[in-house]
């Protein structure tokens, strides 16, 4: 029985680079070879596509402070409309299929988080070439990115928001902290819009605090979310599914005070940054709507395969919905296989049930009439 070739692609332009290689490797190492060959495409910071071999993909693959994408000499495109899903060499100025021996690729399963990758861009070049992909569509991936757009239909859905702000670059400059904490209160987060792993992600309590957090954020994206910091819980609960979307159990993130919040370092740098209980110590209606909540995010945002929704749950006992990623961290240390391996759904077993569903999508969305013609 041939085995299903799935092209892992991973690294990328965003800020979170070093995030999705520890992602890839943790998917290479857990990926059930009896069933699935893998093709390794590695995007390095400046947008090129590279194909590596799995001894030679990454330098310092076991220290996430230095880990990297190896230099490459092999370059890929991805030529939108072959009918055999393949991918093409590009070798000194001349384009040439691949090998032979290395046939289509059956599936793509993209671990790019943040922009050029979890945003709808990739997404968009991948349904063009008409391969299967892992994880939401371009609509999905779009807006689960852009935190602006996203609070604003989870919002209009009734769906429990903190209040937010948003800025503009061409604002930057002298921002109104007093109405701004008159608004949402102190303190207060400021965040880019479309970038996620907690990077230029702010807590401000003054308006010296403010100005460097927007500096910050403004360095990412030029659309910027302050956002009202709830006191509560950090609740987390993964979701996997097309049309009939699935919750995990949800897990609680309690970092490490020195950090003071869920942060970039606390993430992935610092493995003692963060206590993650799986699963969290919650009442069962609150476990329940937990889950309801993360479903009902899910749906709204038009996400499919995958995403983790994460929450703040105050003393009294209210749920606030504060993010969604629709491609969510794979490092061993992420929460969004650990929460699928407290619910019975071991790493390798996730990965093949993300593969199918993609499969699945794929074979349903190319059955739809793509002209317009006479019907008999």
């Amino acid at each position: 029985m041939r085995k299903t070739r799935v092209a892992l692609i991973f690294g990328g332009r965003s800020a979170e680079h070093e995030v999705s290689l520890q992602s890839a490797k943790s998917i290479v190492d857990a990926i059930d070879r009896t069933r699935f060959e893998l093709v390794l495409v590695g995007i390095d910071k400046a947008g090129g596509w590279h194909r590596y071999r799995e001894a030679e993909y990454l330098l310092n693959a076991d220290d996430p402070a230095r880990i990297a994408l190896r230099p490459s000499g092999t370059e890929l495109a991805v030529v939108p409309g072959r009918g055999d899903r393949g991918m093409v060499e590009i070798g000194k100025g001349a384009a040439r299929a691949d090998a032979p021996e290395d046939g289509p690729v059956d599936v793509v399963f993209p671990v790019l988080h943040g922009p050029f990758g979890e945003d709808g861009t990739v997404q968009g070049y991948l349904r063009l070439a008409g391969v299967p992909f892992v994880g939401a569509g371009v609509l999905g991936s779009a807006v689960g990115m852009d935190k602006d757009v996203a609070n604003r239909l989870l919002r209009d859905a009734g769906i429990p928001k903190a209040r937010f702000h948003v800025l503009r670059s061409f604002e930057q400059a002298g921002v109104p902290f007093e109405d701004l904490a008159r608004e949402l209160g102190l303190p207060m987060f400021v965040k880019p819009a479309n970038l996620g792993s907690s990077v230029g992600i702010s807590k401000v309590s003054t308006q010296a605090e403010l100005d460097r957090g927007l500096v910050q954020a403004f360095r990412y994206d030029t659309k910027v979310v302050v956002e009202q910091f709830i006191d509560g819980r950090e609740i987390e609960c993964a979701v996997l599914g097309n049309d009939r979307p699935e919750a995990s159990v949800a897990g609680e993130v309690v970092p490490d005070a020195k950090h003071g919040f869920y942060s970039y370092e606390a993430k992935y740098l610092d493995e003692h940054g963060a206590r993650l209980d799986i699963p969290a110590s919650l009442e069962p209606d609150t476990a329940r709507r937990v889950r309801e909540l993360a479903c009902r995010a899910f749906t709204v945002l038009g996400c499919e395969g995958m995403a983790r929704v994460d929450f703040f749950l105050t003393p009294s006992g209210e749920l606030y919905v504060n993010e969604i990623n629709t491609i969510p961290g794979f490092t061993r240390i992420s929460m969004y296989p650990k929460l699928w391996e407290a619910s019975g759904l071991a790493y390798p077993r996730l990965i093949e049930r993300l593969i199918e569903l993609a499969v699945e999508r794929h074979e349903r969305e190319a059955k739809l009439q793509t002209s317009v013609g006479r019907t008999t």
